[in-house]
């Protein structure tokens, strides 16, 4: 599907505001309701909007450690770590990378003694990894969950 000037005006208004209606939507965009519907269930037909989902701020929910890891694996083992990392709730995110490290990994947790529960008991763990760098997010300047067009 190649993505029209509306379609892609649509596509940033949700990446703002996901749950603005269809009534909305089309009154800003000078469509009809039926239109801004049909468009929306093209982009989800195609795969170009995955899903909705609510951002959750993971301090508010007692989420107060945000840590990001490289992990390097041996080759062997990359799926493997990576598919048990991705089923872990504490991970957030987990990314196969070029450069020095094999796999990137944002972890969640609420407290230092659980971050190290985490790395202790479950990353470590884990058969093939071969090292494992960590970094503790101190702020946050700019986070962003849908892209821009």
């Amino acid at each position: 599907m190649k993505l029209t000037e509306t379609d892609i005006k649509i596509l940033n208004i949700l990446s703002d505001e996901g749950r603005m209606s269809y009534v909305d939507l089309a009154k800003e965009l000078d469509l009809s309701r039926v239109a801004v519907r049909d468009r929306i269930n093209q982009m989800k037909e195609a795969g170009i909007i995955e899903k909705f989902s609510v951002v959750i701020n993971s301090e508010k929910v007692g989420k107060g450690v945000s840590a990001f890891f490289n992990v390097d694996c041996d080759p062997t083992h990359l799926v493997y770590v990576a598919e048990k990392l991705a089923e872990n709730p504490k991970v957030a995110s987990c990314y196969q990378m070029t450069g020095p490290s094999t796999l990137h990994t944002h972890v969640l947790v609420e407290d230092f003694n659980e971050l190290e529960k985490f790395i202790n008991e479950e990353l470590y763990a884990l058969d093939g990894i071969t090292r494992v760098e960590s970094h503790i997010l101190l702020r946050r300047f700019k986070s962003r969950t849908g892209l821009k067009l």
